[in-house]
Formats: structure tokens, C-alpha cells, sequence
């Protein structure tokens, strides 16, 4: 019998051990992962950007139609997103693709919506915990509320036009053009952004909507957004 009790014991404490580590793990190590993953592609991002070619000077006579962006590369960082209801130092490195190798990473666009800026819904996601708990204070999102983004050459100002919305994962339908729940009456440029809910679980998911304000090119520096 006092074998078994003391088997019984050991096992109950590597368990109990087992289970605090994985809680660190969750709460703790995720979080230096991800700020690191993050620190990199945003410093990725900005080398990129120096290296861009400046385009040359207009020619007099009309220009012939630019081509068409380049695509998104699948896991790769294309802009930088900032909240300053989130707080002053709240950056984030936005990727093509929602896999959780790439949310790992930062936020993820999803591939299937608009490009930023375009005619559509740019829509994004992102963790609420772990991983740098990027999306933590999401349901402090107030109308007015600002997200800002730059890709290099632009900075993008959106609007938050409504407090979140909480719905079901498999309501696919608010990364429409115009999904029917966010108030918008028509095709315009809007952004979408969804995270999980409850803070510690993803039976639900949060939604909040905005749209394209003002763009600004960033050799004007920053937007007047951050200020407000």
C-alpha cells in the first residue's frame, strides 16, 4: 500500500510539474518568441524597404498605365501595423497568410481579401493571447479609434467604425467586400481585423471594422492620426 500511495505521489507531482512548465511556456516563453520573430521582421521589412530603387522623375508626356503590384509572398512581411490605443509602442509586422506558423510571427493577412488600400476588405488576424498577446486589449476598440499602417512608400489611416462584434468562427462573412454586419453601405476601403474570444479560448471571435480615412506618403513623415 505505501508503494502505491508513493507511486501514486510521484506521479501526481511530475504531472503537477508538467503542467506548471507548459503554463510557463503558454504565458511566458511564447510571448520572447514571438518578440523576437517580430523584432526580425520588422527589421527584414525596413532593409527591404532601403534597398527599394527610387522611381525616376515623371516624364512629360503621359506615362503609360504602372503595372500591377507584385503579389503578396506567403509568410512574408509586407507592412507594419500600429495602434495608438494599443499604446505608443505598439508595432506589429503584418504577413501574407493566416497559418499558425506565420501568426507565430505577428499578424496575418488573410490571402483570399484585398491588398491594403485596394477597393475591398483588407483583413487581418491575429493572436488575443500568446505569441506577444498582440491583440490583448482588442476589445478596448472604440469607434474613431485609429490603425495605422505603413508598406514602405504609404502610410494608410483607418478609422474604427463600430465597438467589436463578437460572432462564431464559422461566420466566414465578415471578410466580405462588404460584410453585412459592419454597418457599410456599399464597396469603399475597408479593413477588417478578428482575434479569438474568450482571452484565454477561441469559441468566438472578435471583429472590428474600419475604414480607409487618409493615406500619406511617408516621405511626409508620420500621419497626424498618431496624435489623436
Amino acid at each position: 500500500m505505501r508503494l502505491i500511495v508513493r507511486s501514486l505521489s510521484e506521479l501526481c507531482l511530475t504531472a503537477g510539474t508538467v503542467i506548471v512548465l507548459f503554463v510557463v511556456y503558454v504565458v511566458h516563453w511564447t510571448g520572447v518568441e514571438a518578440e523576437g520573430a517580430t523584432v526580425g521582421e520588422i527589421g527584414a521589412l525596413e532593409e527591404r524597404w532601403a534597398r527599394a530603387p527610387v522611381p525616376p522623375p515623371a516624364p512629360e508626356t503621359a506615362p503609360a498605365p504602372p503595372p500591377p503590384p507584385p503579389p503578396y509572398e506567403d509568410g512574408e512581411p509586407f507592412a507594419v501595423m500600429y495602434i495608438p490605443r494599443f499604446g505608443a509602442d505598439w508595432d506589429w509586422p503584418v504577413l501574407e497568410g493566416t497559418e499558425a506558423a506565420t501568426l507565430k510571427k505577428g499578424l496575418g493577412h488573410y490571402a483570399a481579401t484585398a491588398r491594403l488600400g485596394a477597393t475591398g476588405n483588407f483583413s487581418v488576424a491575429g493572436h488575443r493571447r500568446t505569441y506577444g498577446d498582440p491583440f490583448k486589449d482588442f476589445p478596448e476598440l472604440r469607434p474613431g479609434d485609429a490603425v495605422i499602417l505603413n508598406d514602405g512608400t504609404t502610410w494608410f489611416t483607418y478609422r474604427v467604425a463600430r465597438k467589436p462584434y463578437r460572432t462564431v468562427p464559422a461566420d466566414t462573412g465578415v471578410v466580405d467586400p462588404v460584410p453585412a454586419k459592419s454597418g457599410f453601405g456599399g464597396p469603399g476601403r475597408y479593413l477588417t481585423l478578428t482575434t479569438c474570444d474568450p482571452e484565454w479560448g477561441s469559441s468566438h471571435r472578435l471583429i472590428a471594422w474600419a475604414r480607409l480615412e487618409a493615406t500619406r506618403p511617408v516621405t511626409q513623415g508620420k500621419p497626424p492620426a498618431f496624435h489623436r
